[in-house]
């Protein structure tokens, strides 16, 4: 099943470069609603720039409220060409207009790697982290949490386990909470979609997510795997199947565009 989501509206700092994010087809959130409702726990769905997992809360009428994961900075390959990507954990955003993300970015301008992290409150532009040093090869753990649900505060954290760099900031953000996501990424450039960076793979672990206060790993809940693709639907990005805890998976560069 092919569907398009909202995807992050992304400042990245470049000399009048602005990132934006995948706009998501409306004729498609009916049909991956349908497809949830008739097969909750056994979806694979495509997306021109999405490749993960998601969990739905809205199938059994219950909200997300919290979400976290670790992974570790790729080392992009520079010979591939220019493109980008980003790995995120994020709440909202698969049958509305809502989602907040936290994560790192991994491109190659001009033949030069960037590496930072940002985090972002749709429909707002993201925001780069200042003074967070980030490199490859460094072990990040992320997480969003609902600190007050009546009044929509919430934490967001990132923290580099490699440097000791840590960010932690709550913010108010009014979220229809409707699922959780652990995605890597590729944005759409002045308007157009960009090419995948060639990121190796990016594996996640511990993915942990908060369904309206039962607590588990992704195969605890209703879920769908993504795969990237082209609009002629070659692989550019792949999930991996759940490891034996549920906790964890990989997702492999294929191509870039």
């Amino acid at each position: 099943m092919f569907f398009e989501k909202k995807i992050r509206k992304r400042i990245i700092i470049l000399p009048v470069v602005w990132v934006m994010l995948l706009v998501l087809v409306l004729s498609a959130i009916s049909l991956l609603e349908e497809t949830l409702t008739n097969h909750p726990d056994r979806n694979t769905l495509t997306s021109l720039g999405w490749a993960g997992y998601i969990v739905s809360g809205s199938y059994n009428q219950r909200e997300v409220t919290g979400i976290s994961a670790s992974w570790t900075v790729p080392q992009v390959n520079t010979g591939a060409g220019d493109g980008y990507s980003s790995a995120w954990v994020g709440i909202g955003g698969q049958l509305d207009k809502t989602l907040i993300q936290i994560g790192t970015e991994h491109n190659v301008h001009r033949g030069t790697e960037m590496y930072y992290a940002w985090y972002e409150m749709l429909p707002d532009y993201s925001i780069r982290i200042e003074n967070f040093t980030l490199a490859p090869g460094d072990s990040v753990t992320a997480s969003i949490t609902l600190v007050d649900s009546e009044t929509n505060e919430w934490n967001m954290q990132i923290m580099d386990l490699t440097n000791g760099k840590t960010f932690d900031r709550n913010f108010v953000y009014n979220s229809t909470r409707s699922s959780g996501e652990w995605i890597v990424e590729r944005a759409m450039v002045n308007g157009q979609i960009s090419s995948l960076s060639d990121f190796g793979s990016i594996t996640f672990s511990d993915c942990q997510v908060d369904v309206r206060n039962d607590k588990g790993v992704i195969s605890n809940f209703t879920h769908s795997r993504v795969h990237m693709t082209n609009q002629q639907f070659s692989t550019l990005a792949s999930a991996s199947i759940l490891n034996n805890n549920g906790e964890g998976f990989t997702v492999s560069y294929a191509t870039r565009n």
